[in-house]
């Protein structure tokens, strides 16, 4: 028996689109990281990217369990000494880029490294339920349904 090892010309990419809203952001970010590299298929090949086109609606109305829409804080540094900075989970959702606190979370959830960075390249995250992708016709995929704790009900 072979070690099956699949080739990047082998490739078929299919399209997903989710709708983010009530989601767990890190629910939500821990499937389409599986999505994006590929993991869900039974061709996956750790070196090649084999991962699906994965477009996030409604980004910007997720909802964070506990405390954590008030208190969660997300870091970065200017690179200038003493440029740390830092901005709540609701002051980003509230904010010009809903957008990013998914983009930052599926981002974080994949590994690091030059194949992570252009299979990030197929994930679309938009604040509001239009999106540009329906030429791709991309199936919707419903999160409720593959987890009761993927949504918040109350």
């Amino acid at each position: 028996m072979k070690t099956f090892s699949q080739k990047p010309a082998e490739v078929e990419k299919s399209w997903i689109v989710i709708d983010a809203t009530n989601a767990v952001p890190g629910r939500l970010a821990s499937i389409v990281a599986n999505r994006l590299r590929g993991k869900h298929k039974p061709t996956f090949t750790p070196h090649v990217d084999d991962g699906d086109n994965v477009v996030i609606i409604n980004a910007d109305k997720v909802a964070f369990t506990g405390k954590k829409f008030n208190d969660k804080k997300y870091y970065w540094h200017t690179g200038y000494p003493g440029g740390i900075k830092e901005r709540t989970a609701r002051a980003l959702l509230e904010g010009r880029y809903p957008e990013r606190v998914m983009q930052k979370a599926v981002e974080r959830m994949m590994p690091g490294g030059p194949l992570s960075r252009r299979q990030m390249k197929n994930l679309y995250v938009y604040a509001g339920p239009e999106h540009k992708h329906e030429a791709q016709k991309p199936q919707a995929v419903d999160l409720a349904a593959l987890n009761s704790k993927n949504v918040r009900t109350a």
